[in-house]
């Protein structure tokens, strides 16, 4: 195989406010659980049928942590950019060995970026081309002064 990749992009919705907690090492990891969703019309009885789908986004890249701390709560509509991560752990009580997959935000092929406007109540949402780990102040401009030019 000449290479690999693992991204995992999401835009889905928070399931509850994030947990955030301090590591051994001082510093501060979130975490959040986010749903996705799905509709179709079933065909037999054209009903309409609806999946979602939860998943578990672990971010340990400082700024995107303190980002998620001051302005993500519960319900917020958020689009994430990760790598999958499987961990093994030893469940206390059985004594089993236990698996959890999550999507993991840390280092520079992370992004978080918030698509509910903070300044109006409707539900206009704005997604930008860039990988800004900062709330937008300026979400109500038009996607065409969003262009900034990154500096790499």
């Amino acid at each position: 195989m000449a290479g690999s990749l693992n991204k995992v992009q999401l835009i889905g919705r928070l399931g509850a406010d994030p947990e955030i907690k301090q590591m051994v090492n001082g510093k501060s990891v979130a975490r959040l659980s986010i749903a996705t969703s799905q509709s179709w019309k079933d065909k037999s009885s054209g009903e309409k049928k609806e999946k979602t789908e939860w998943h578990r986004v672990v971010i340990f890249n400082e700024g995107l942590v303190n980002v998620v701390q001051q302005y993500v709560k519960k319900g917020a509509n958020v689009y994430v950019e990760g790598q999958l991560s499987t961990r093994k752990w030893k469940d206390e009580a059985s004594g089993q060995d236990k698996y959890s997959t999550e999507i993991v935000l840390q280092g520079y092929n992370s992004s978080l970026t918030m698509l509910d406007s903070r300044n109006s109540s409707n539900n206009s949402n704005l997604v930008s081309d860039n990988k800004s780990t900062l709330p937008n102040d300026n979400l109500n401009q038009d996607s065409k002064d969003l262009d900034d030019e990154i500096p790499f």
